[in-house]
């Protein structure tokens, strides 16, 4: 299985467009140590064959496609490798890459689930207006920790697990969270019989989370805040990382006490890290922390082979 990172940054990205925090300033000016990043998402594909299931539609996907050719394999006069496009949950930075897909000569199978797909045709009516281009072929996902397959993709095994995090600002039931608001995913390659646990928006680990990820070889999970009062801090938000939905990496209880948990096998990455984070500083001392623990910050243009 092959993991591809087409974007690793919270929404916004980073450096984020409007924001001259000390990272953004420091990233645009060159006199920070640190790599830009673009808006969250994945494309996993079976060791054999091209084709694979994008994880997430970030506004970015244009320039991560022009950025990762194995996304556009030419095999004809119109081509892609993305055979069917999976969500996560219905945020802005996660959904809004789907636009740019809408000149497919057929319709797109999407993933989702319920709570997203009324997300995406009520709060945030995606679906609706791609139905006047592509349009989509809508393939349910009921977050019970049942196997399914890729439409288009063979070889993945996916399953996928409510996560306790927020919807999106726009969702119908942002103040009453529904299952499936936001999941995870245990993605098993049927050939090899390797695992990833996938998880950009974390805001709880419970016990049988847990054990799910301990089963899995590697981990690609929330990075977003080292602080639960990273925001707060800075005067960018009243709300804590927890109140909106992430597990800041750094104190009682946070990522970090999780991660180190973990079988010593079992690779650790951190992915949907947010332009406030200073592990994005490569010379910070949260950087150095992580690498004492054995956890990697997940960075555009990454392959990563479970």
């Amino acid at each position: 299985m092959r993991i591809h990172v087409l974007g690793s940054a919270a929404g916004g990205g980073f450096p984020q467009w409007n924001c001259n925090c000390r990272l953004c300033a420091g990233v645009r000016s060159g006199t920070l140590r640190a790599t830009a990043r673009t808006q969250s998402s994945i494309f996993v594909a079976p060791d054999q064959g091209e084709d694979g299931l994008l994880v997430n539609a970030s506004p970015d996907l244009l320039q991560q496609i022009k950025s990762n050719p194995v996304l556009q394999p030419a095999r004809g006069l119109r081509d892609s490798a993305i055979a069917a496009a999976l969500l996560v949950d219905g945020q802005v930075d996660h959904t809004t890459g789907l636009l740019m897909l809408r000149e497919r000569s057929r319709p797109l199978p999407l993933l989702c689930t319920d709570a997203v797909a009324e997300d995406l045709t009520q709060g945030l009516p995606l679906l609706r207006v791609l139905g006047h281009f592509c349009g989509v072929e809508r393939c349910r996902i009921v977050p019970d920790g049942r196997v399914f397959e890729v439409p288009g993709v063979e070889g993945l095994l996916v399953r996928a697990v409510a996560l306790a995090s927020k919807a999106a600002p726009y969702s119908p039931h942002r103040d009453a969270p529904a299952p499936g608001d936001n999941i995870g995913l245990v993605i098993d390659d049927g050939a090899s019989g390797r695992r990833v646990f996938y998880a950009p928006g974390l805001g709880e680990i419970t016990p049988a989370l847990f054990d799910l990820m301990a089963s899995a070889d590697a981990v690609l999970v929330d990075g977003t805040f080292w602080t639960d009062d990273e925001m707060i801090r800075l005067g960018l938000s009243t709300k804590t990382a927890r109140d909106i939905g992430h597990l800041p990496q750094s104190g009682p209880g946070g990522m970090i006490e999780w991660l180190d948990r973990l079988p010593k096998h079992t690779r650790r990455l951190l992915i949907h890290v947010n332009n406030t984070n200073p592990i994005l500083d490569e010379d910070s001392a949260e950087r150095a922390e992580l690498a004492r623990h054995g956890i990697e910050v997940c960075e555009d243009g990454q392959l990563i082979r479970p």
